[in-house]
């Protein structure tokens, strides 16, 4: 019986692989079962990181805002700013205010005082009728 050679199937997929784990050290980058449980650990912590990341950053935001809004008013805070902001139906998102506390401080007392006064307008308002 003659000898059958096998074919690149099984090859193509094992470089494709090993492209994928080049960087690697070790065994790692060489070995092909080896190869195969660190693209699978890499994938998974890749993936699990990336939700994390969004986790990190929205805090991140949130420390920045309430550290600005702090250093004017002892009694106003993140949440009573969020709060206000949701009142007066302003779209401004975390990323966006954090972003405006670092570069232009002035700019973010602003918001926070026009809403204040905006909220104690509407309070003498409706005390009136």
């Amino acid at each position: 019986m003659t000898r059958i050679k096998r074919g690149y199937i099984a090859r193509r997929r094992r470089r494709k692989i090993r492209l994928f784990a080049s960087s690697f050290r070790g065994a790692h980058s060489r070995l092909t079962r080896t190869i195969t449980q660190q693209k699978i650990r890499a994938l998974v912590s890749s993936h699990r990181d990336r939700d994390k990341q969004k986790r990190d950053f929205r805090r991140l935001w949130i420390t920045r805002i309430n550290a600005v809004i702090r250093e004017t008013r002892v009694s106003y805070s993140y949440s009573q700013l969020i709060h206000d902001l949701y009142k007066r139906q302003l779209l401004l998102n975390r990323k966006i205010l954090a972003q405006i506390a670092i570069s232009n401080r002035n700019c973010l007392y602003l918001i926070s005082n026009e809403i204040r006064r905006k909220e104690v307008d509407w309070k003498e308002y409706t005390e009136k009728i």
